[in-house]
């Protein structure tokens, strides 16, 4: 007996070895952060000069702080356009793709090259693309005799950004989705054409309430995503002195840890944040139980 508990021991030795760096990175790179930030939310600092302990005052002044109010508004009003456009999206590019035809492979890793490319290339293309003068979208509407757009303007730039965010992520989505419809059995589909249904019969009765697990996956995704968005959108709305025209709430965390130097003040914004995307969560999962269909 003791001889079997050998293996079995080094396999957990071995485990833990493996599992180290994860956890490590766990306890002092997210544990550990949490706990940094929810510390320094407490107090009055500026990097240089010593902490000075003011208790809940942080959070108060948020109440009354006019930027902090605008980042929040255009945070949720941000996050409304790009989480539904991030999964009709997805879901629409991973139907077309969800095909057995010659090449389909490349399509596939066409439209999932902008997830993995970095960010600010990205939004330096769309700057190209938005631009007043020279810009690409702009030169089209001029050939056919429009006025040009101010895409980055105060009208269009939250669609805008939006739309280069929504770019950027609907390659993720993507993958998600063609998981959950490549999980379907065909069976289901084949006896819903023995008794007669058409295609859209098919995607609402059959399709729709199976992928719903990744539906509500990709929401929990893109959630979180709106709500930390930062790069493209600090690359596309900078003006003088690195400031933003729609600031979000991570860009006013960022102004204000990093700009002013009031890191208790980030801290606190970021902790509002964080209990924001944790109520978020909570009514998600609530949600789940009743609209999410597990097979």
């Amino acid at each position: 007996m003791q001889d079997g508990l050998k293996p079995l021991g080094r396999e957990k030795i071995a485990l833990w070895i493996l599992l180290a760096p994860s956890m490590i990175g766990l306890l002092f790179g997210t544990i550990g952060s949490i706990i940094a930030t929810t510390g320094i939310s407490m107090f009055q600092w500026d990097l240089i000069s010593p902490a000075h302990w003011v208790g809940l005052q942080n959070f108060v002044d948020l109440v009354t702080d006019a930027g902090f109010g605008e980042a929040l508004v255009n945070t949720l009003v941000f996050s409304a356009m790009y989480v539904p456009g991030v999964i009709v999206i997805s879901l629409l590019v991973a139907l077309l793709l969800n095909t057995k035809v010659r090449g389909i492979g490349i399509f596939r890793t066409l439209f999932f090259l902008p997830s993995i490319t970095s960010a600010v290339a990205v939004s330096l293309i769309f700057s190209w693309l938005y631009a007043r003068n020279n810009g690409l979208l702009n030169y089209m509407i001029g050939s056919m005799g429009g006025a040009p757009v101010n895409w980055l303007g105060s009208d269009m730039i939250m669609y805008s950004v939006v739309i280069a965010n929504i770019w950027g992520a609907v390659g993720e989505g993507m993958v998600i989705f063609l998981a959950g419809l490549q999980a379907i059995p065909k069976d289901y589909y084949e006896a819903a054409t023995v008794d007669g249904a058409g295609g859209l019969a098919k995607f609402f009765n059959i399709t729709l309430p199976l992928i719903t697990p990744a539906i509500f996956f990709q929401t929990i995704l893109s959630t979180i995503n709106a709500f930390q968005a930062f790069e493209y959108i600090y690359m596309l709305t900078r003006r003088g002195g690195g400031d933003s025209t729609i600031p979000t709430i991570v860009f006013s965390v960022y102004r204000e840890g990093f700009k002013w130097f009031n890191m208790g003040g980030a801290s606190a914004q970021a902790m509002v944040l964080a209990v924001i995307i944790t109520v978020l969560m909570l009514v998600y999962f609530q949600l789940e139980k009743k609209y999410v269909v597990y097979e």
